[in-house]
């Protein structure tokens, strides 16, 4: 907005976000009874389940072991300042209770408001809450044939979603994010998204919205891949640990913990958030692969969350050594490929005051070529001090600048 007057409502938007910005990390949730097949939480659609033969799938889905205060302190540990849940996915089936639907976990097999449970764990530690609540539900004939074709069973429809978001919205105090999905290939217009999320304002005024109602709204969601949004809105990337976002029992395809750790970093220096996805098993434990890589994410967070919450983007980067985050004058090298004693970085115009490593606190040697772009930094070890990522302090004078003509990608 530099340069240019910001409207009210603009300057509302920034301070719903202030928090969010800060946050940098969070945890997404998908989590219903879809984990008991074991198959991914897309299974009633891809082997074209009917809605009868899949709703008694609600009689046997009891989650014994589910104890949300054990999520929330594994996000926690892990780094993460908020947690996204699934209280309803694409099969309809809604974790809380309902005044518009009996297929819920109230009234079917847990007998539990599983929703509830998770606000009350996520409040008493501090945590920050967001609700997933798709809009499409694949138990209507009218979401596949469309409000033209069947206008009254459309209307059943986006009535009950607008029900539901008022509930959810009133039943559980004060949540952060609602985090809509599933409105594709309808158009805002269908979902009288404007209405709904004017309602939705009016009942929590802080709260952010995502764009998935066809609606821009607060912040953007690329999927499974990190882009930085080209109108410079605020973003969030979501991506799983594994290919599946719900339990897949045969999916053994994990991420190593480095890779995630560099997709936190590379959503950070693009001023984004990294959301990053559990999928419990029916019981409500998270599978001990998705523990690990979080506890040795959260390992590694304790030392250097100082060069992810609250940075964003610098306008010099570190493209052959990794990449760099910024937060008012100082700029955090994130060096993924260690070249050992030295490293030389270019196109810093500002005069760097210091170096030194985060983890350790040692002092490195600095040294900017007059009349030239390079910037070197000497009294390394030969080895990288980290097996993830090792981070560099730099300390300059003034806010960070790239030098004039030396572009940020050739």
């Amino acid at each position: 907005m530099k340069g240019k007057r910001m409207r009210p409502q603009e300057v509302e938007q920034q301070k719903r976000l202030k928090w969010f910005h800060g946050a940098r990390f969070g945890m997404f949730i998908h989590w219903g009874i879809s984990s008991l097949l074991g198959r991914g939480e897309w299974t009633m659609y891809w082997e074209r389940i009917p809605p009868e033969e899949f709703a008694p799938l609600a009689k046997r889905w009891n989650p014994k072991r589910y104890h949300p205060e054990e999520w929330v302190a594994l996000a926690k540990s892990a780094g993460m300042h908020y947690m996204v849940l699934t209280s309803r996915h694409h099969d309809g089936y809604s974790l809380f209770d309902s005044q518009v639907s009996d297929f819920t976990s109230v009234k079917t097999a847990p007998r539990r408001d599983l929703v509830g449970e998770f606000v009350g764990a996520c409040r008493r530690a501090g945590m920050k809450i967001g609700f997933y609540y798709s809009l499409l539900d694949w138990r209507f004939p009218a979401y596949f044939t469309g409000p033209k074709k069947d206008p009254t069973g459309w209307a059943k429809l986006v009535q009950c979603v607008h029900a539901q978001v008022r509930e959810l919205l009133t039943q559980y105090g004060k949540i952060d994010i609602l985090w809509y999905d599933g409105a594709w290939p309808h158009d805002a217009d269908a979902w009288r998204s404007a209405e709904l999320n004017r309602m939705v304002r009016k009942i929590q005024p802080h709260i952010l919205i995502n764009n998935r109602s066809k609606l821009p709204e607060d912040f953007d969601t690329p999927e499974q891949h990190i882009a930085r949004s080209p109108s410079g809105r605020a973003w969030e990337t979501c991506m799983t640990m594994n290919d599946h976002w719900g339990y897949c029992r045969a999916d053994r395809n994990w991420k190593p913990t480095r890779q995630l750790i560099m997709n936190l970093v590379r959503t950070t220096s693009g001023s984004g958030n990294f959301l990053l996805n559990v999928g419990p098993k029916p019981d409500g434990t998270i599978p001990q692969a998705s523990v690990k890589r979080l506890k040795q994410i959260g390992e590694w967070m304790r030392v250097n969350g100082e060069s992810i919450y609250g940075c964003g983007a610098s306008p010099f980067r570190g493209e052959m050594v990794g990449l760099t985050t910024a937060k008012g004058s100082t700029v955090y090298l994130h060096v993924f490929y260690w070249p050992g004693e030295e490293i030389c970085i270019a196109g810093v115009k500002n005069k760097v005051k210091s170096a030194r490593l985060l983890a350790t606190g040692k002092e490195l040697t600095v040294r900017q070529e007059p009349n030239s772009v390079r910037l070197f930094i000497r009294g390394l070890a030969k080895k990288p001090p980290d097996p993830y990522d090792s981070v560099i302090v730099l300390k300059l004078q003034g806010k960070p600048e790239r030098i004039a003509g030396f572009p940020e990608r050739w």
